[in-house]
């Protein structure tokens, strides 16, 4: 199962790389075109396009690196009593349903459904993540209150 969400996340990756791509080449354009040179002192919308490119440029800098990061990465198979770690997929009760959550080194936040699961993506930069390390099956949380129903 790990293989084919693998998978989907790749193509999730490279398709928004392939949006953020022609949008930032957009942006670009829009920031470099002579038509869009100030017309008076307080005309901005030269210097907003060049800030706009500037960011856009840079998320295709971190989707690039995050595609290549999943091209390579494999995830650990665990038991139903280990301790969860980096590339677990785990489930959990949250407010009486059922969230996912797969833990993974780059793409935080990003949400996929797979096999009927909506599972987001969770990175060392989040809480959340640091917060289920080493937890196991039946142990809770109290913030945000949930308990561990399932790790694969």
């Amino acid at each position: 199962m790990k293989s084919e969400l693998l998978a989907q996340i790749r193509a999730e990756l490279r398709a928004q790389l392939d949006r953020l791509s022609k949008a930032a080449l957009e942006a670009h354009a829009a920031a470099t075109d002579p038509g869009s040179k100030a017309e008076g002192k307080y005309d901005t919308r030269s210097l907003e396009a060049s800030y706009l490119a500037a960011g856009q440029a840079r998320q295709v800098d971190e989707l690039v690196e995050s595609v290549r990061i999943f091209e390579s990465l494999d995830l650990p198979d665990f038991e139903a009593g280990d301790a969860i770690d980096a590339g677990a997929l785990v489930g959990a009760s949250l407010a009486g349903e059922s969230v996912y959550f797969l833990l993974v080194p780059t793409a935080g936040g990003l949400e996929i459904t797979h096999q009927a699961m909506e599972i987001t993506l969770l990175t060392p930069a989040s809480e959340l993540y640091r917060n289920l390390l080493g937890m196991r099956v039946g142990q809770s949380l109290n913030s945000p209150a949930m308990v561990v129903k399932k790790v694969q």
